[in-house]
C-alpha cells in the first residue's frame, strides 16, 4: 500500500506546476457544480439545495463586506443596509409595487397590461448593485475622516437607519415607497424567456420551472466565483495593495502619497456592489423583500463569516460565510435534534431547542477562533506572517555584546 503511494506522488510530482496548482480547485469547482444532481446520495447532514443557494448569497455578501474589513481595515456593522437596499431595488423595479405606472422591459411570465414596472431581473440586478455602490460613497463619505470605534459607531448608525426608513417607508406624504412590515411581494421570476428557450433551450422562468432550486443554485453559483474573481484581482491591484496599506498604518499610507478619501470610498462603493447584487437575487430567490430580513443582527452575522474564515482572506472568508450560513438555516436544528436524541431525552426526558441559541453558538465559535486560531479558518499569509513573526524592528546591532 506505502509503495503505491510512493508511486503515486512520484507521478504527480512529475506533473506540470500548473496541473498540480489548478488541480484541486477544477475539483471542488466540479463537485460545487454537480451538488443538486448527487445530493440525495449524500448523508442528511448536508444542506438542501434551497439552502445552499442562501448559503452562496450570504457568502457573496461576506466577500462584499471583506472588502471594506479585511482589505481596508475598515470596521463596517451596517452592511445590512447595502443588502436591504439591493433587495427593495429588486421590488421596486419588478412588482406591482408602483401601480401607478405601467412600464415593462424583458419581463416574462407576466402579461403585458400588469400594472407596475416590471423590468427582466437580469437588468435589475446590475441596477441594484450600481444602486447600492452609489449608497455605499453616501454612507462613506461622512465617515471618511474617522477610525477604530468612532468609524464603527457611525456605521452601526447607518445600519439602524436604512432598516427603520424599510419598515415605515409606506408614507412618505401619502406615497407609498416600501409598503412598510408587510413587505413587497410578490417579485418578477428571474428567467430566459420564450425566444431564448425555442432557441437554446434555456429555461422560461425559474420559479414555474419543476428544477427551481437546482437553476437558483446553478446561478447563484456563478455569482459567488463572479466575486470570487473580483476579490482576487482587487486584492492583488494597485488599489488593493493601497488597502492593505491604509489597514497597516493610515498614518504611513496618507506620508507615501496614497489618498485616504479616494481609496476609502472605493473600498465602500465596491463592498456595496456586492451587498447590493446579492440582496437583489436574494429578494428574487424568496420572491419578495420584508424588512424582518434587515435586521442589525445581518450585518453582525456577516461579520462574524469574515472573522471566522479570516480577515483578508478570500478564499477562508468563503469558508466561513458556507459553515455559518449552514449552521444558521439547518446546521443548528440538525445538531439539536441529535444532541436530544442522545443525551438530554435519555438522561432529562426533554428536548433542547438548539437554534434558540443560535447567537449564543456564533459567539462561542469567535471566542475560540480568537483564542485558538486568531488569524483565521485561511488565513491571509501577510497577517499569518505578522502574527507569527511579529513586526518588531532588527537591531541595528547586538547590544548584549
Amino acid at each position: 500500500m506505502s509503495t503505491t503511494r510512493t508511486a503515486l506522488a512520484e507521478r504527480w510530482r512529475q506533473l506540470p506546476d500548473v496541473v498540480q496548482r489548478l488541480a484541486l480547485p477544477a475539483l471542488v469547482l466540479l463537485l460545487a457544480i454537480f451538488y443538486p444532481w448527487y445530493l440525495g446520495n449524500l448523508p442528511g447532514a448536508f444542506p438542501a439545495v434551497e439552502t445552499a443557494v442562501i448559503m452562496l448569497i450570504f457568502t457573496v455578501m461576506a466577500l462584499g463586506l471583506n472588502v471594506v474589513v479585511g482589505y481596508a481595515g475598515l470596521l463596517d456593522l451596517g452592511y445590512v443596509a447595502f443588502y436591504a437596499a439591493g433587495a427593495y431595488v429588486a421590488a421596486w423595479l419588478a412588482s406591482v409595487q408602483f401601480e401607478q405606472v405601467t412600464f415593462h422591459l424583458g419581463s416574462i411570465g407576466i402579461v403585458d397590461t400588469l400594472p407596475g414596472i416590471h423590468i427582466s431581473i437580469w437588468i435589475v440586478l446590475v441596477a441594484a448593485a450600481l444602486f447600492t455602490t452609489i449608497v455605499g460613497v453616501l454612507i462613506g463619505l461622512p465617515t471618511l475622516r474617522l477610525r477604530g470605534d468612532y468609524l464603527a459607531i457611525v456605521t452601526l448608525g447607518f445600519g439602524e437607519i436604512v432598516p427603520q426608513v424599510v419598515r415605515n417607508g409606506d408614507d412618505f406624504g401619502g406615497f407609498d415607497l416600501t409598503h412598510g412590515t408587510f413587505g413587497i411581494s410578490p417579485i418578477d421570476s428571474i428567467g430566459f424567456g420564450n425566444t431564448l428557450n425555442n432557441t437554446f433551450g434555456l429555461p422560461v422562468s425559474y420559479q414555474t420551472s419543476t428544477n427551481r432550486a437546482e437553476l437558483f443554485y446553478v446561478t447563484a453559483l456563478a455569482l459567488l466565483l463572479f466575486t470570487v474573481f473580483c476579490s482576487v484581482r482587487l486584492r492583488d491591484s494597485r488599489l488593493g495593495r493601497a488597502w492593505i496599506a491604509i489597514r497597516e498604518d493610515e498614518t504611513a499610507a496618507a506620508a507615501m502619497g496614497i489618498p485616504l478619501m479616494r481609496t476609502k470610498t472605493w473600498a465602500y462603493a465596491i463592498g456595496a456592489f456586492f451587498g447590493g447584487i446579492a440582496g437583489a437575487y436574494y429578494a428574487t430567490f424568496k420572491s419578495g423583500a420584508f424588512p424582518s430580513d434587515f435586521f442589525f443582527n445581518v450585518s453582525v452575522f456577516l461579520l462574524c463569516m469574515v472573522i471566522l474564515g479570516g480577515m483578508g482572506s478570500v478564499w477562508g472568508v468563503v469558508l466561513g460565510g458556507l459553515f455559518l450560513a449552514y449552521l444558521d438555516q439547518e446546521g443548528l436544528a440538525k445538531l439539536g435534534n441529535w444532541v436530544s436524541e442522545t443525551v438530554t431525552v435519555p438522561l432529562f426526558d426533554e428536548r433542547i431547542d438548539v437554534p434558540k441559541y443560535n447567537f449564543g453558538v456564533y459567539g462561542l465559535i469567535i471566542v475560540l477562533m480568537m483564542l485558538f486560531r486568531p488569524t483565521g479558518l485561511i488565513p491571509e499569509r501577510r497577517r499569518k506572517k505578522e502574527l507569527a513573526e511579529g513586526v518588531h524592528d532588527q537591531a541595528l546591532y547586538d547590544a548584549s555584546a
